[in-house]
C-alpha cells in the first residue's frame, strides 16, 4: 500500500470487494515492479497522481479463480490499473477487467511471461510497429542497459537488423548488453559534451536508420547527428533528462520522423501479437529477461531495489506455491 505521493509502499492487509460482472478474479503468481509504478506512486507522473492510499501494481500473471470469460484454473497476464479504487497487482488477489487479461500460452515459464510483459512490449512496439525496423538497417538502442533496453537489442538481432548498437551507463550491465546481441556497446560518459558524445557515436554505428531512446537530453540530441535521412526516433523515456534540443535544420535537412510511445495509452488488445511474439520467443529460449524474485512481504526491498536501476527485473511472487507445479506442466 502505497501511503501518499512519494512514499514506500508498505504491507498489509486489505478487504478486496466482490467481483463485479466483467470481472476476472486472479490469484497473483508474479507481478514486476516497472519505472512506471514508482513513477505514479512518487506523484510526478504526468497521467495520474493519487492522493488516497492505494496497492501499486501494474501488471502481472496470475490463476483464474473466479470469471464470467475465462476458465477456473487457468494461467493468464493481466494488466491493472491500479488506483484508491482499483488495487493493483501486488498482493495475493487482484480484481481485473476481462478485457484486461489474455491467456498465457503452455510452454512459457510465468515469472518470465510476466517480465516482458510491460518491458517487452515498451521495446518490440516501437521497433517494429512504430519505426517499421526492416532487415539490414542500423539501430541504436539508448538506455540499452535496462530491461527495456536488453529487451530491444534481442528483438533488433531476432528481427534481421544489420547493426544493432547498445548505449548505457553501467560498465557491467554494458558488457551484458554485448553478450545478448548488440553487435557495439558505447558507455556513457560523465558531462559529456553533445558533440563529442555523436563523435563517439558516429565511429560506433555509423548512419543510424533506427533509434529507441529511452535517455532524451544530451544523447538524444547527439544521436540526431548521426542520424541517416529519413531515419525514424521513438522516445519512450527520458532518464537523462526532460528537456532536449531538435534543431530545426537538422529535423527537415535529414527527413527525420520523431515518435513518442507510451504504452499506458495502449489497450491489451493492441498489445496482443507483440506479447504473443515474446512469449514465444521466450519459450524457444531465443529472449533473455534477467529476473530478481522477491516474496510479496519483500516488496519495500523491491521497491528500493528498483530504485537503483537494478539492470533486471524485479519480480514480486506473492503466491509462489503455485509456481513449483506450473513449472513442471508449463515447461
Amino acid at each position: 500500500m502505497v501511503d501518499f505521493p512519494g512514499s514506500e509502499p508498505s504491507v498489509r492487509e486489505i478487504i478486496l470487494a466482490p467481483r463485479a460482472g466483467g470481472q476476472t478474479l486472479l490469484a497473483v503468481v508474479a507481478a514486476p515492479l516497472n519505472p512506471l509504478d514508482l513513477l505514479i506512486a512518487s506523484g510526478g507522473f504526468h497521467s495520474a497522481r493519487h492522493e488516497a492510499p492505494y496497492v501499486p501494481g501494474s501488471e502481472c500473471v496470475g490463476v483464474v479463480l473466479a470469471s464470467d470469460r475465462y476458465e477456473p484454473g487457468s494461467w493468464v497476464y493481466a494488466e491493472c490499473h491500479a488506483s484508491p479504487l482499483t488495487p493493483g497487482s501486488f498482493a495475493t488477489r487482484v480484481l481485473v477487467a476481462d478485457d484486461d487479461v489474455l491467456p498465457l500460452p503452455d510452454g512459457v515459464d510465468p515469472v518470465l511471461a510476466a517480465a516482458v510483459g510491460n518491458s517487452g512490449t515498451a521495446a518490440f512496439i516501437p521497433l517494429m510497429e512504430t519505426a517499421g525496423l526492416r532487415p539490414g538497417e542500423t539501430v541504436l538502442v539508448l538506455a540499452a542497459t535496462g530491461a527495456v533496453g536488453q529487451i530491444a537489442v534481442q528483438v533488433a538481432r531476432q528481427v534481421g537488423a544489420g547493426r544493432v548498437i547498445g548505449v548505457g551507463r553501467n560498465p557491467d550491465a554494458l558488457q551484458r548488453v554485448g553478450t545478448l546481441g548488440a553487435h557495439t556497446v558505447v558507455a556513457l560518459q560523465e558531462g559529456e559534451s553533445r558533440e563529442d558524445l555523436a563523435a563517439r557515436l558516429e565511429v560506433a554505428a555509423g548512419p543510424v536508420d533506427v533509434v529507441l531512446d529511452g535517455l532524451y537530453g544530451v544523447p538524444l540530441e547527439a544521436a540526431l547527428q548521426v542520424c541517416a535521412p529519413r531515419a525514424r526516433l521513438v522516445n519512450i523515456g527520458n532518464l537523462a533528462g526532460p528537456t532536449a534540443q531538435l534543431p530545426a535544420g537538422l529535423l527537415r535537412g535529414k527527413q527525420l520522423t520523431l515518435f513518442g510511445f507510451a504504452g499506458l495509452h495502449l489497450a491489451l488488445a493492441a498489445k496482443q501479437p507483440a506479447l504473443s511474439w515474446l512469449w514465444a520467443a521466450l519459450a524457444d529460449g531465443q529472449l533473455q529477461v534477467p529476473t530478481r524474485t522477491f516474496g510479496l512481504d519483500k516488496l519495500p526491498a523491491a521497491w528500493r531495489e528498483q530504485a537503483a536501476s537494478p539492470h533486471a527485473k524485479c519480480v514480486v511472487l506473492p503466491n509462489k506455491h503455485l509456481l513449483a507445479p506450473a513449472s513442471k506442466t508449463r515447461a
